[in-house]
């Protein structure tokens, strides 16, 4: 059964639950309000689910390898809907382990482990993600992170009197998906454009689902309050994409950090060739930091 796993400082109160490894609250004690989305159901019922082997949906429902197909049919992989096992659970750290079972292994077949540590530093956490390739063959796999910050924080505001803060860009480009298929449009590409590094949350922005930016453009991105200050941060230097995404009228913004995104409209190739995928050699690992600051 799974449980959750509780960190604590004068500054923060964090948890974590074994199921999905997914942080699951966070408390800013200092401005005594909650920070995390709640998952309440009528808009989404998730928190901060942890996205692997996929981001995003493959084509169709399925996926070729080695001349083999493999189906997929839920978006985002199936990390997040697993128990992982607590490694070690303390004040300011808890390291979470998933491995494979029959079931994951008759729909990906390669011998991986996921290992997560949440830790926390004063007002920071700190989230490391290793993959573990433990087989003999070359593996491929996308990664992401799907936190969800409460957006109103403030009492009396709206979700549009906020701001998505980038650093000191002046410009950004990101692509969409189709909201039918959830797939990508990678030569659709659209402008945001920044005043000091920074533009309202619009009451549209997300009309067309999730804005996708690519090619490491953004290597830090945060929400500020109403009057500018900033509410929540993240650095992100490791992760190639970022996706930033709420329903229409939610209460809450998503900040992702990804390794790997949504399939291309129309794809048909081999898992080695999807649009950011990873591969990791055999018996090799890689480790994937980022950083969410609360102010």
């Amino acid at each position: 059964m799974s449980e959750i796993r509780t960190m604590e400082n004068e500054r923060l109160l964090v948890a974590v639950s074994d199921h999905g490894a997914e942080l699951c609250r966070i408390y800013d004690k200092k401005n005594r309000r909650e920070v995390l989305w709640n998952a309440d159901p009528a808009f989404w019922n998730r928190h901060a689910p942890i996205l692997f082997p996929f981001v995003g949906k493959v084509r169709g429902g399925c996926y070729r390898h080695e001349g083999r197909t493999y189906e997929m049919k839920t978006q985002h992989g199936f990390a997040r809907d697993m128990d992982f096992s607590c490694v070690s659970a303390g004040p300011d750290a808890v390291v979470h382990c998933l491995c494979p079972d029959e079931h994951t292994q008759s729909i990906y077949p390669f011998a991986f482990e996921l290992r997560t540590e949440c830790r926390l530093e004063g007002n920071v956490l700190k989230l490391c993600w290793t993959v573990c390739n433990r087989g003999d063959q070359k593996m491929y796999f996308s990664l992401g992170g799907h936190p969800a910050f409460r957006v109103p924080a403030l009492a009396g505001t709206r979700r549009s009197d906020y701001f998505l803060t980038f650093d000191g860009q002046d410009e950004l480009t990101y692509i969409q998906i189709d909201d039918q298929e959830s797939l990508a449009f990678p030569d659709k590409k659209y402008r945001l454009a920044l005043r000091e590094g920074r533009c309202s949350i619009d009451d549209h922005m997300f009309d067309n689902d999730a804005l996708i930016f690519e090619d490491g453009q953004v290597k830090q991105v945060g929400i500020a309050l109403p009057d500018g200050t900033p509410y929540v941060t993240m650095r992100c230097e490791d992760f190639p994409f970022m996706g930033i995404w709420s329903k229409p009228d939610a209460p809450f913004v998503c900040l992702e950090p990804w390794v790997g995104r949504t399939d291309d409209a129309g794809f048909t190739g081999e898992l080695k060739e999807k649009a950011g995928e990873y591969a990791l050699e055999a018996k090799g690992e890689a480790s994937f930091v980022h950083e969410i600051e609360i102010y």
